[in-house]
């Protein structure tokens, strides 16, 4: 998979597309190893606006009270009465 430019001048030889130490230890380029994938989560919120008529009716009652009340009208009377309280003359006084 990689190009090995490396050569027996430092140390390294390709054999089978693999490097291999001989002297130096320097480090050879190998394939990558991959790992397991790293799965990043994005919650996309979609807001979705749902008109609702709710219908409002107002009624009006119009309630008239009668209150009664009642309002005494004094009246006034007077009588006259005479009483007459005699005892009696007894004349033969005098």
């Amino acid at each position: 998979m990689f190009n090995n430019n490396y050569d027996k001048g430092y140390g390294l030889y390709q054999m089978d597309n693999q490097c291999c130490q001989t002297i130096s230890k320097q480090n050879c380029p190998e394939d990558p190893i991959y790992e397991m994938p790293i799965v990043n989560c994005v919650q996309k919120d979609y807001v979705h606006e749902i008109v609702h008529v709710c219908p409002i009716h107002t009624k009006v009652v119009n309630n008239h009270i009668y209150k009664h009340t009642y309002v005494p009208e004094y009246t006034c009377s007077e009588e006259n009465i005479c009483s007459n309280y005699d005892d009696g003359c007894n004349c033969s006084r005098f």
